[in-house]
């Protein structure tokens, strides 16, 4: 009887760790910050409602709620996988900061011209800072975080199997991103796009095959170039 209790508290005690570093894994991949899309519930009535019909009153009422939601956003901490856009962010959330400001002080005086203004200003600047952490399409935002996990954690720690497991589903995420339809605002870029997302393509191909021929230097060569395909992809957008 101890002896099955013993084993049952190390089975639970494995099953514990095992969820917490799921659940880590899960929250280092997220790219989703919560006081970003929080705004979305204050930008949206200004910019599709009170904007358009020039509802002056209500762009002012809205400016308590505006600095609320905004002085979150000033404390937000980006998520690690999203560091590399810290420089990006940084200027984004100055120019938000600044945005913010204007429509406070524009609020506050009788120059209804000069609101409108500084409500599409707000607008524009919220936008950007969506653009500046967020790729063009979710389905590279999908394959990013399946990629993170890999480049940052697995090839780091020469995880060949857990490398090789995870090429597969890499391979599916590059062609769902090579199918992937532009918004009609990036449309200039589709030529672009198709040239990096084809090498996006058979970067995941060439590391898929290092992973099923159990080649170690093929799969960390393999990740390294994969990382730098997306990089490239990325780039086009910016």
């Amino acid at each position: 009887m101890k002896r099955q209790l013993s084993f049952l508290a190390v089975a639970l005690a494995v099953l514990f760790v095992a969820g917490t570093a799921a659940q880590d894994m899960k929250s280092e991949t997220s790219s989703e910050i919560p006081a970003l899309s929080a705004f979305h519930e204050i930008i949206y009535p200004i910019w599709h409602t009170a904007y358009p019909s020039k509802d002056y009153a209500a762009l002012r009422s809205f400016v308590p709620q505006v600095d609320s939601l905004a002085s979150k956003i000033y404390t937000a901490e980006l998520p690690v996988i999203l560091h590399e856009k810290t420089a990006k962010w940084n200027e984004a959330l100055a120019q938000f900061k600044a945005a913010v400001e204007t429509y406070d002080k524009t609020a506050a005086g009788t120059d209804d011209a000069a609101l409108l203004t500084a409500a599409e200003a707000l607008h524009a600047k919220y936008e950007a800072m969506v653009r500046a952490i967020r790729p063009v399409l979710p389905e590279m935002d999908t394959f990013h975080q399946a990629l993170y996990v890999v480049f940052h954690k697995y090839a780091p720690e020469k995880q060949y199997d857990m490398i090789r497991g995870a090429t597969a589903d890499l391979l599916a995420k590059a062609e769902a991103v090579a199918k992937a339809q532009l918004p009609k605002s990036r449309e200039a870029k589709s030529e672009a796009f198709k040239t990096a997302a084809a090498e996006l393509v058979e970067a995941a191909k060439t590391l898929d095959a290092a992973g099923k021929n159990h080649d170690h230097g093929g799969m960390e060569k393999g990740v390294d170039v994969l990382h730098a395909k997306y990089q490239a992809l990325e780039k086009l957008f910016e």
